[in-house]
C-alpha cells in the first residue's frame, strides 16, 4: 500500500523509504490501518500521478498505519481476530486534524494531530504481540503519517507539497482499525475492528 504497507514509515534516523512496487509486497503480508476517507479528495490525484505503488495498482485508500507489517496472513485466524479486538477494546473513536505536510527522504506525507491516539493503538497491539515491531523495528520512534507519495522525484514531491499546503487543513473521525492483506495483486480488507463511541445519556 502506498503507505499501509508502504509505509515508508518514518522514524527520525536512517533511510525511511520502503519498497512500494507490487513486487516488494509479498503475498500474505498484512497490516493494521485506520482509513482516512476525508483525505481522498485531497491526496488521491497526487497519488495517482506520482506515487509508484498507487500507479501500479498496489495502493490502498488514504490511511495511517497502526502496525505494518503485522503477522503473516497464514497465521491469522479467529483467535487472532479476537485478540486484536480485545487489545483495541479500551480505545475510543477520535478526531484527527491534518494541517501540515511533512517529508522523509523521498517521501511526502500529511501529519496527523494529535498523534497520541494513533500511537496508543500501535502500543496496544504491540503489547499483545511484542515480537511484531512497526516496520520490523527499524525505527526507534516511528512517526504516524498519511503517505501522499514516496520514491517519487523531488520536483514532483515539491509540487505536490505546494498544492496541498493550500488545501489543508482537513479533519477526520477515526472509528475503526482495519486488517488488510496483500493477495499478490492488491491489498484487501480482511476485518474491521470498531473503536468505542462515547455513550450517550438520555
Amino acid at each position: 500500500m502506498t503507505d499501509t504497507t508502504d509505509d515508508a514509515a518514518g522514524g527520525t534516523t536512517g533511510d525511511t523509504r520502503d519498497g512500494t512496487t507490487p513486487s516488494m509486497f509479498p503475498a500474505g503480508r498484512t497490516a493494521l490501518i485506520v482509513r482516512i476517507p476525508e483525505a481522498e479528495p485531497v491526496v488521491r490525484e497526487w497519488q495517482e500521478r506520482i506515487d509508484p505503488a498507487t500507479r501500479a495498482g498496489a495502493g490502498v485508500p488514504a490511511h495511517v498505519s497502526v502496525l505494518y507489517p503485522f503477522l503473516p496472513e497464514s497465521l491469522i485466524d479467529a483467535s487472532v481476530h479476537a485478540s486484536i479486538a480485545a487489545a483495541l477494546s479500551p480505545h475510543h473513536a477520535f478526531d484527527l486534524r491534518f494541517g501540515r505536510t511533512g517529508r522523509f527522504p523521498g517521501m511526502l506525507y500529511l501529519a496527523p494531530e494529535p498523534d497520541a491516539p494513533l500511537r496508543g493503538l500501535t502500543r496496544a497491539v504491540t503489547e499483545r504481540w511484542p515480537e511484531v515491531r512497526p516496520y520490523g523495528g527499524r525505527y526507534e520512534d516511528p512517526v504516524p503519517h498519511l503517505t501522499v507519495a514516496q520514491r517519487a522525484p523531488e520536483a514532483d514531491l515539491d509540487a505536490a507539497e505546494a498544492d496541498l499546503a493550500a488545501r489543508l487543513p482537513l479533519t477526520a473521525r477515526v472509528r475503526a482499525v482495519d486488517l488488510v492483506a496483500y493477495d499478490g495483486t492488491a491489498w484487501r480488507e480482511r476485518a474491521r475492528f470498531l473503536l468505542r463511541e462515547p455513550s450517550t445519556r438520555t
